[in-house]
């Protein structure tokens, strides 16, 4: 039986200046938040698996094949 699976979303962070748990260059996991979009901002998944709001011109959104 297939399932649906949900398209994971990634964002590198391309400027943290006054972020300091954010890591420049680093590839970020993105999760769907509306409210979030609606205020500019991301919700991103850190190291610790925990999520957390930062500004979204902080970030660059990447498209990657269905293979990686």
């Amino acid at each position: 039986m297939l399932t649906s699976r949900r398209r994971v979303e990634y964002a590198i962070c391309v400027a943290n200046e006054g972020y300091e748990d954010l890591d420049l260059w680093k590839l970020y996991q993105v999760l769907p938040d509306t409210r979030a979009a609606g205020v500019g901002c991301l919700r991103v998944v850190d190291e610790s698996g925990e999520d957390y709001l930062y500004p979204a011109d902080r970030f660059v959104s990447v498209d990657f094949p269905k293979e990686v």
